[in-house]
């Protein structure tokens, strides 16, 4: 189950309402850069690192080996759930191969994203990009790693590294603050269930449950395949579940694409169809779009189908599920971006690879709103408009649209009979 936009798409909700028909659902990569948005019963959850199949008590929850952990985050988003009586501690499980977020990783995020200036990718500043550096640099720290009797010296020579590279960047702090409420945070951490999770996972597949892997953020920042420089520090694709878990790609079945029935994106890099204008406005507003991480307001535009047609091509997407349908309902046209223009003239239907300094110009295709709420339907109480835009993203998609989302809580879903486009 993963993004196919820029994120913030909605995966959480999806987690949530598709967790009762999975034994396990496993967060796969990303860490507190992620804010994964539930509702239900009248109140708003965002999880962060914590994957969001929590709420339901027949649910085992795994932290992947791809995950890169915060514990001072973590402590607080369990102390956060502590008022709702569920029962964490027994149906939590950290991969001991989870890369630790340090404090310094974030002072190193804020000075890089800093000296960035007017080039700044848009961070988190959560100590994302750092810690996966340091990770494939070979020296990071793991979950694994606090329960050594050497950790505090582990932990010493990898701040050492960084306290250097600040030095240079001229980063003043409090150390003996921020290690106190990390060692605080890592005594916490212990309290729970930290396992090799890649025999814990495949155990699970042997025994025959069924797993769901959840990814965090969006294919259009993946590392590899995203606007790069302006992506995650993660692959936030299909083929990062497998190394995310420690499956093998025999073992996936359905690929879930989540995408929103328009396009959004927080921090900066390119959006071919950004609505830099009253409409874009109003589709903020109407879709509250400001980031649940950061707060900070979602660049918006209209749906983009060569950029979603690249996702699912990466992804092998076999189901789609389009959230926020009940945005649109304020429009009396709709606008679907069919392909680009570059700056030599070409048209196209896919990603250039300068997309990033490539002037592409959107080619829409305009369709008639339903200008009409959609509170509480059902599928055949859906407005014709809805069915035919529908029906429009399938045969472009060649993917089948199963599921629509018309509102935040869990109960504003429809699902829809998989058909064959």
């Amino acid at each position: 189950m993963l993004g196919l936009q820029w994120g913030d798409e909605g995966k959480g909700k999806i987690v949530d309402v598709l967790a009762p028909r999975y034994d396990v659902v496993a967060r796969f990569q990303g860490g507190p850069n992620a804010g994964h948005t539930l509702e239900f019963d009248g109140i708003k959850h965002v999880l962060h690192q914590i994957p969001s199949g929590i709420f339901r008590p027949k649910t085992k929850n795994i932290i992947g080996n791809g995950v890169v952990l915060d514990p001072i985050v973590f402590k607080a988003e369990i102390e956060k759930l502590g008022k709702y009586n569920l029962d964490v501690k027994s149906n939590l499980f950290i991969s001991k191969k989870a890369t630790l977020i340090v404090p310094t990783h974030r002072l190193l995020d804020q000075a890089y994203e800093k000296a960035k200036g007017e080039n700044k990718i848009g961070s988190t500043l959560k100590g994302i990009g750092p810690s996966y550096q340091d990770k494939i640099g070979r020296q990071g720290l793991r979950v694994g790693d606090i329960l050594s009797k050497d950790f505090p010296e582990r932990l010493h020579k990898l701040t050492q590294i960084h306290f250097e590279i600040l030095k240079k960047h001229e980063v003043a702090f409090d150390w003996n603050d921020l290690a106190k409420n990390f060692l605080d945070a890592v005594a916490f951490l212990k309290q729970f269930k930290l396992v090799d999770s890649e025999y814990f996972i495949n155990h699970e597949l042997k025994s025959g449950s069924s797993i769901l892997a959840e990814g965090a953020q969006g294919s259009l920042l993946d590392i590899d395949f995203g606007s790069y420089p302006f992506v995650t520090s993660s692959s936030t694709v299909t083929a990062g579940a497998c190394i995310g878990l420690g499956v093998a790609p025999s073992h996936i079945g359905e690929v879930y694409g989540i995408f929103k029935a328009y396009s959004t994106r927080v921090g900066s890099g390119p959006f071919p169809t950004e609505l830099l204008n009253e409409e874009g406005e109003r589709l903020r507003k109407e879709g509250n779009e400001f980031g649940s991480t950061t707060g900070r307001p979602r660049r918006c535009g209209w749906i983009d189908l060569p950029s979603l047609k690249y996702s699912i091509m990466i992804n092998g997407v076999t189901q789609l599920l389009m959230m926020k349908a009940d945005v649109l309902s304020i429009f009396p046209e709709i606008k679907v971006c069919t392909q680009y223009q570059l700056s030599d003239g070409k048209m196209t239907e896919e990603m250039p690879y300068e997309v990033v300094n490539e002037k592409i110009v959107p080619i829409y295709t305009t369709l008639k709103g339903w200008n009409s709420p959609l509170t509480n339907l059902s599928e055949q109480q859906m407005p014709q408009e809805l069915l035919d835009y529908v029906s429009f993203l399938e045969k472009e998609l060649e993917v089948p649209i199963t599921l629509i989302s018309t509102g935040p809580d869990r109960s504003q879903t429809i699902h829809r009979a998989e058909k064959v486009v």
